[in-house]
C-alpha cells in the first residue's frame, strides 16, 4: 500500500516502525517543523530520516500547495499518529481509503489530545488504541477496531504512552490487512463520547484540599510534570502513595512528617508519601536526599501549597 504517514511524538514511532517492517511503501512523512529555539527535530523526523524517507515540515497543511504535494504523491491511504494538527477536509477525502487514525483510548471515550493522560488522572483501570477512519470531527469517525488494556496502579502517562504506543502499532498493520482483503469494515462509535483536553501547565499543580488518590493520580497522569510549592520554591512531585485514608485531622497542605522514615503532606482525606521528586534546577531525588539536603529538616516548619 502507498502511505503518507503523520506523526510528530514518540508515540508514532512503533506504527512508522511497523509500517516500514510489513513493506508498505512510506511516500512521505509528514510532521510537525522542529520545535524552539534549538530546533529540536521531532522523533519522527529523527526515524524518518535514519530511514531515508521523504520529510516534511509545514507550518500549514492547510495551503493549496501542500495538498498538491499530498495529491502527487497519490497515496492509497494515509495514516495518522498523534501528529498534532487537525487535517482539513481536502486531505482527508484526497486517499482512496481515507485517512486512518490510530487514536489511544477506547473511542467514543476520550476524545482529543490527551486521552492517556486524562484516563490516569480521571483514575480509570481500563484504556485502550482505536484505529478509526477520519472524519471532519474530533475523533468522532467510524470505528475499524479496538483493542483493550488494563492500566496498572504503578503506569505513569510515560509507562502507560510506551505501552499503547506498541498496541497501535500492531492495531495498524491489523486493520491496513483488513482493508486491503476487504475484510474489514468501519462501523459508527458506539458509545456515550467523552474529551481529553490538552494539559495546561495550572492542570499540573497539585490541590492538596483534594482527595489523596486523586493527588496521585494527577501525579501519575502528568508524569513528569505534577508540581507543589515548597517555601515557595517550585518543586516536581514525581512518585507518592497514599498510605493513609485518614488525615488525622491536619489541614491540607500540612507536612505531617519529614524524616528518613517518610515525607507525608495532608491532603483532605488522607496522607500522602512524597517518595521521588525534583526541585527546580537540580535532579530527580529521593525524599531522604531532598530533607538530607535541608538544614535542620526536623525542627523547620515546611511551608506547602
Amino acid at each position: 500500500m502507498n502511505i503518507v504517514f503523520f506523526g510528530t511524538p514518540a508515540f508514532s514511532i512503533p506504527s512508522l516502525n511497523a509500517l516500514l517492517k510489513a513493506g508498505h511503501n512510506i511516500a512521505a512523512v509528514v510532521t510537525k517543523p522542529d520545535a524552539g529555539r534549538r530546533a529540536v527535530p521531532s522523533p519522527v523526523k529523527l526515524l524518518a530520516e535514519a530511514s531515508s524517507l521523504r520529510i516534511i515540515q509545514p507550518h500549514s497543511i492547510r495551503t493549496p500547495g501542500f495538498i498538491d504535494e499530498m495529491r502527487g504523491y497519490a497515496p492509497d491511504a494515509a495514516v495518522v499518529t498523534a501528529y498534532g494538527k487537525i487535517l482539513p477536509t481536502e486531505l482527508l477525502r484526497l486517499p482512496p481509503l481515507g485517512c486512518i487514525n490510530v487514536h489511544a483510548s477506547i473511542l467514543p471515550e476520550y476524545r482529543g489530545a490527551a486521552p492517556i493522560q486524562r484516563a490516569i488522572i480521571a483514575g480509570e483501570k481500563e484504556t485502550g488504541v482505536t484505529t478509526m477512519l477520519m472524519d471532519e470531527g474530533v475523533d468522532t469517525g467510524a470505528v475499524f477496531l479496538i483493542r483493550k488494556t488494563a492500566i496498572d496502579e504503578s503506569d505513569t502517562a510515560q509507562t502507560l504512552t510506551e505501552r499503547l504506543a506498541v498496541i497501535g502499532a500492531k492495531l495498524l498493520i491489523e486493520t491496513l490487512t483488513g482493508i486491503e482483503h476487504g475484510t474489514l469494515k468501519a462501523a459508527p462509535q458506539e458509545g456515550i463520547p467523552s474529551y481529553a483536553p490538552p494539559i495546561a501547565k495550572d492542570d499540573c499543580q497539585i490541590v492538596w484540599s483534594r482527595p489523596a488518590e486523586e493527588i496521585v493520580n494527577l501525579i501519575r497522569g502528568v508524569y513528569p510534570g505534577a508540581f507543589t510549592f515548597i517555601d515557595d520554591q517550585r518543586i516536581k512531585i514525581l512518585r507518592g502513595a497514599v498510605i493513609n485514608l485518614s488525615n488525622g485531622g491536619h489541614n491540607p497542605g500540612d507536612v505531617v512528617r519529614k524524616d528518613r522514615d517518610g515525607f507525608l503532606i495532608a491532603a483532605s482525606d488522607g496522607l500522602l508519601s512524597i517518595e521521588e521528586l525534583q526541585p527546580e534546577g537540580k535532579r530527580p531525588m529521593s525524599y531522604r536526599d531532598y530533607l538530607s539536603g535541608r538544614v535542620n529538616a526536623r525542627e523547620e516548619i515546611l511551608h506547602v501549597g
